[in-house]
């Protein structure tokens, strides 16, 4: 196989959940939202046979501060994959847009620095309907695909770094 052709070879993970080591990042503003989110990632962890001494859940106290505790988590060389998980609703000031903007961007912004892959599992809503929707009922629960997204990104990057 020359050079191009390997380029063009789709990577596809070859490893298991468990030889990884993940951080989630969890608000603690809209606890009523984000508790279930935790509860879906972690779920989504245990049936990949992800050992509880391989997850380190932090708080933080809102969604502004999750790309710094992301950062700091990657930046600590322990974990594979980080997960984030906050819950933003729209008001009627330009407060949501603002911390919407910066999230996702300190959290992408984060993951291209570290290397380390960071699924974003913070959803952002124009209700609070839509919002309990999104952590568990009507459209699936997004911490539990972001802990998927996680585990598949990570073997990603094994398989990256180990080819």
């Amino acid at each position: 196989m020359n050079e191009k052709e390997s380029l063009q070879k789709p990577v596809t993970p070859s490893t298991v959940a468990t030889s990884f080591y993940y951080a989630v990042i969890v608000s603690e503003f809209n606890s009523f939202i984000t508790d279930p989110l935790l509860r879906g990632a972690l779920h989504t962890l245990e049936v990949h046979l992800v050992p509880a001494s391989q997850i380190k859940v932090l708080y933080v106290p809102g969604a502004y501060e999750i790309p710094f505790a992301a950062n700091v988590s990657a930046k600590s060389k322990r974990f594979n994959a980080i997960i984030c998980l906050g819950c933003l609703v729209r008001g009627d000031t330009l407060h949501y847009e603002l911390i919407a903007n910066e999230v996702s961007r300190g959290i992408g912004q984060s993951a291209l620095e570290t290397g380390v892959p960071h699924s974003f599992g913070v959803i952002t809503c124009d209700t609070l309907e839509q919002a309990i929707n999104r952590a568990g009922l009507k459209a699936g629960n997004k911490g539990s695909e972001a802990a998927f997204a996680a585990i598949r990104m990570a073997s990603i990057r094994y398989d990256i770094k180990s080819a």
